[in-house]
């Protein structure tokens, strides 16, 4: 998978962008386990990538769900049994 941010908010701590194989746009957050920091991506539609490219708060909105795992069903690489926390 090669992840192409088009968007980075280091304010927020999240980014936007597309998966470059599939054409996947996605939204992703830093989270560490402790011995490794890395990102997990969210699946978002064409639709909500402009929306949240257009409308920071609706962006920062989602990210928070994110980090709340409200939106696992839509991590593009699912987890280990260690998984990390948002930082």
């Amino acid at each position: 998978m090669r992840f192409s941010d088009v968007f980075v908010s280091q304010e927020d701590r999240y980014s936007i962008g597309t998966e470059l194989d599939s054409g996947t746009d996605y939204i992703s957050i830093p989270v560490s386990n402790g011995l490794v920091d890395y990102e997990e991506y969210y699946a978002i539609s064409p639709q909500q990538s402009e929306a949240f490219l257009a409308e920071r708060t609706a962006a920062v909105e989602f990210v928070e769900e994110c980090r709340r795992h409200q939106h696992d069903d839509l991590l593009i690489q699912k987890p280990g049994t260690n998984r990390g926390t948002p930082v």
